[in-house]
């Protein structure tokens, strides 16, 4: 209550070292299994920061992988965009994944075609600094679109995406949002699981489109390990994790009232991760908790806050 970004952090502080103590984090043979990577994404944190500031501290807490900023990478001519990749190198990053700058979800064709119109020159800046993973989220309402018609929307949209950035070899994830209190946000509900999910990109028809699992929807869609073991490496494209508050059941979880990984145990997150392990993953898990705490404190403080709860997620790694 009431608790401003400094305190906060240090009433987490002693928590946080002795967490990573006993967990041993990313010296445990546990972690020797994993492909995926850690990443940071400062957006969903609620953190400002421009893409150097953002390799910057990934680098100093510990994160392996680092979310492409589209317009910077844009504004670099060839020189510094060669520089950016170095610097990556030594500092043992990669890139993580970044949203598609063409919106699945425009509210008419004519806004959609004028994105699509920009996505080469994006897609081939991306592709210039190695970065490969796109995605976005799947809105699982529509005022004025049955099933059927916003299926077959998102599946032509998707599938001109794909197109143009398997061109420049890029894939696209897609995040299915399961959170029950959004069904009905609008006259007609959409599809909100892995399962419609696969069936929607099964309709896609193209391989270089796949899946964002995020821990909260595999939640609140009250999906299970089994679910996520029917996906391969090539069917995801990148991760969110996160946990959920306590005492509020799962049809009543409220989808910007997350918890940071770890937190409160709600959300199974051992398992999550296992089967994202067992099924070789090796791309970006970001975190994106929509935490007004973690909102509330200062960038820097945040981020660490951040990697610190990540670390602990994935010392729950089975052996």
């Amino acid at each position: 209550m009431g608790l401003n970004r400094r305190r906060f952090l240090t009433a987490t502080t002693a928590l946080t070292a002795s967490s990573l103590l006993s967990n041993g984090m990313f010296a445990d043979e546990r972690q020797s299994r994993r492909k995926f990577t850690m990443a940071l994404a400062c957006g969903p944190l609620g953190v400002r920061a421009d893409l150097q500031q953002s390799i910057d501290w990934a680098s100093r807490y510990g994160f392996e992988a680092v979310e492409p900023k589209l317009a910077e990478i844009q504004r670099m001519p060839a020189a510094q965009r060669k520089e950016l990749m170095q610097q990556l190198a030594e500092k043992n990053l990669v890139w993580g994944s970044t949203g598609v700058p063409a919106d699945i979800r425009a509210a008419s064709e004519s806004e959609f075609a004028g994105q699509l119109k920009q996505l080469p020159a994006a897609a081939e800046a991306l592709q210039s600094v190695g970065v490969t993973r796109l995605r976005t989220y799947l809105r699982s309402h529509h005022a004025e679109l049955t099933y059927l018609q916003n299926f077959k929307q998102h599946a032509d949209r998707i599938r001109r995406i794909g197109k143009i950035i398997g061109d420049y070899g890029l894939r696209f994830g897609l995040e299915y949002v399961g959170t029950r209190q959004l069904l009905n946000a609008s006259r007609y509900p959409f599809l909100h699981t892995l399962a419609e999910t696969r069936e929607l990109i099964a309709e896609v028809g193209l391989n270089n489109i796949g899946i964002v699992p995020d821990s909260w929807h595999w939640y609140v869609a009250e999906e299970t390990r089994a679910d996520l073991l029917q996906l391969t490496n090539a069917d995801v494209v990148g991760c969110d994790l996160n946990d959920a508050p306590t005492g509020i059941a799962v049809v009543d979880q409220i989808d910007n009232r997350r918890e940071l990984p770890a937190a409160t145990g709600v959300i199974d997150v051992g398992t999550f991760l296992d089967a994202l392990v067992e099924i070789g993953f090796d791309g970006p898990i970001r975190c994106e908790p929509f935490n007004q705490k973690l909102r509330e404190m200062d960038n820097e403080p945040a981020v660490e806050t951040t990697a610190a709860a990540m670390k602990r997620a994935f010392g729950k790694i089975s052996s």
